[in-house]
């Protein structure tokens, strides 16, 4: 896998501009801090983006994959002026649990989403290598 930074578009922070990779192909469907029950879990933007990135990451691994493989996540918030706000909260739990070997990244502002309580989701594909 290649995470390819241009100079030209300036030094990304917690993500990578573009990534080229060979192998197979995991898309990751949407993950909001759903327990197994199905009940949303976490009182605060942080703890369920912890929750939702532990499930996406549950699935990739399920499929063979690590978080090393991802190549493109997009994060898709409920309130995004409390999201900025915890940005360096939500950072270190994208570290602690993903490493620093960012894949391609968008967060995108939603009014609500399926589950009404839930604050964020996050879905992505990666991309496993077939050796």
């Amino acid at each position: 896998m290649e995470r390819i930074n241009p100079p030209e578009l300036g030094k990304p922070s917690g993500f990578s501009h573009a990534v080229v990779a060979e192998g197979r192909v995991v898309f990751l469907a949407g993950q909001t801090a759903l327990d197994a029950s199905n009940k949303i879990v976490g009182d605060g933007v942080v703890e369920q983006f912890e929750r939702a990135l532990g499930n996406l990451l549950t699935s990739l691994r399920a499929a063979g994959g690590s978080p090393e493989d991802l190549c493109s996540v997009t994060i898709y918030i409920v309130d995004m002026a409390d999201y900025r706000t915890h940005a360096r909260e939500i950072g270190a739990v994208w570290r602690r649990l993903a490493g620093t070997d960012y894949p391609a990244m968008a967060g995108v502002g939603v009014d609500r989403l399926w589950d009404e309580e839930a604050l964020v989701e996050v879905q992505g594909f990666a991309v496993v290598s077939r050796g």
